[in-house]
């Protein structure tokens, strides 16, 4: 009788049992976001890893040429008029090029421990994206950048990836989460070549470039960053310090859901109003068509181009695909005034991420940052540096940059003191 007792006192009763599950419910639920702190902590240093090696790759190519990779390079259409325009894809010359719009990103392949896709790139490639056999072969450095079938453009390379953004598959090809920092400037970020009128193109120019003194002015006055398109950058052209100058940036790849930091309205340059303004006279004219209720995204009524997403083409110059500015803070909305196109005039495009509260940026030195939301940024309603700017509204040829100490982050030789920490 009295083992019998024994036995069932030894035993838990279901308040027991309830009260312990409680407990382990409650540790779970105080655990679970700190896990998740520490995962996202840890892909938030792999991020940074990978910056850290696009930024070696870039200086074993400087030690190698004497200069930066070229952002904007590869073969052209003799005739064609600018970077953008591409040949009808029906004709044979469609495929036959990559018409000066390969990012600096394709250069430094080789310095990045990928020697095999630099072969592939670089010499004529007889083989389609499928497997299937490609006769006449790709023309070396590739054919225009939306070629799906061209293997090297649909590779995604883990270096060029933040573990934090999950975006992946068509209408993208291979992604990339780095691009190059062009500066405090979004005036002519589409191609340098335009004339007076920065919404028409000069026909009179055809590839290979041949700059007139006009073209030449408004590149010099407007284009401070490290990274100029098409043209050969050095370090020793960073003036301010290559400790002080962003070099490249971080930026969330779209995932097909209105993002304001990522993806490009079909109305762009039209505001809600329905006015018509240019981007580089105010940057943020866009916030306007953000919704209320979820600030980070836009409104229904506005479209956008579902092909034309922040980092789409990781070999891919174009502004939304491979470049970013300093002029709104990190993960604000995109501002452009592209029209229907959505992709072919210029672009105010900042830094971005999944991560919380700011981006990453590497510096000219190789140094990672990481840059928050909040950094000062002066006024985003100002309008940006260009040739004709002004001294009343702060934005004359060789100015300080009016977006305080992030645009003084992104010119080169503006003469900025920076003073703060960031």
């Amino acid at each position: 009788m009295h083992a019998r007792l024994q036995r069932r006192n030894a035993a838990f009763t279901l308040v027991e049992l309830l009260v312990v599950i409680a407990i382990i419910g409650v540790l779970v639920g105080l655990l679970l976001p700190a896990v998740q702190a520490a995962r996202e902590a840890a892909r938030r240093m792999s991020c940074s890893n990978n910056f850290k090696q696009i930024g070696l790759g870039i200086h074993n190519y400087h030690s190698a040429y004497n200069q930066l990779p070229v952002l904007g390079t590869g073969t052209y259409v003799v005739g064609g008029r600018d970077l953008w325009d591409q040949p009808s894809p029906t004709t044979p010359s469609a495929t036959g090029c990559s018409n000066h719009r390969l990012s600096m990103l394709v250069g430094i392949v080789p310095f990045i421990e990928q020697q095999a896709l630099w072969e592939q790139i670089s010499n004529p490639l007889a083989i389609n994206s499928n497997g299937t056999p490609k006769s006449p072969p790709w023309q070396a450095m590739g054919p225009r950048p939306d070629e799906r079938n061209y293997l090297p453009y649909v590779t995604e390379l883990a270096t060029l990836r933040c573990p934090s953004d999950p975006g992946t598959g068509l209408p993208s090809l291979g992604r990339t989460n780095y691009v190059a920092c062009t500066g405090d400037s979004s005036y002519r970020s589409r191609d340098p070549y335009l004339n007076v009128n920065e919404q028409s193109e000069d026909s009179s120019v055809t590839l290979p470039y041949t700059p007139s003194t006009g073209s030449a002015q408004h590149s010099n006055a407007a284009h401070r960053g490290i990274f100029v398109l098409t043209k050969n950058m050095k370090f020793r052209d960073t003036l301010d310090g290559l400790a002080n100058t962003i070099m490249c940036g971080e930026i969330a790849t779209d995932l097909g859901d209105k993002d304001a930091r990522t993806s490009l309205p079909t109305s762009g340059g039209v505001g809600v109003t329905g006015e018509r303004k240019d981007c580089h006279l105010n940057p943020s004219f866009m916030k306007a068509s953000l919704d209320p209720e979820r600030p980070q995204f836009w409104i229904a009524s506005i479209g956008v181009n579902s092909n034309w997403g922040r980092g789409y083409h990781w070999y891919d110059a174009m502004p939304v695909y491979g470049q970013m500015h300093t002029i709104l803070p990190p993960n604000s909305a995109v501002c452009t005034d592209a029209g229907p196109g959505a992709g072919h005039g210029d672009l105010v495009a900042t830094a971005s991420s999944r991560h919380q509260g700011g981006a990453h940026v590497l510096m000219g030195d190789g140094a990672v940052k990481f840059i928050t939301d909040s950094i000062e940024a002066g006024n985003s309603q100002n309008p940006v540096v260009y040739l004709g700017g002004s001294a009343a509204t702060k934005n004359q040829t060789g100015a300080q940059s009016p977006f305080g100490l992030w645009g003084a982050l992104g010119t080169r030789a503006s003469k900025e003191v920076i003073s703060s920490e960031f």
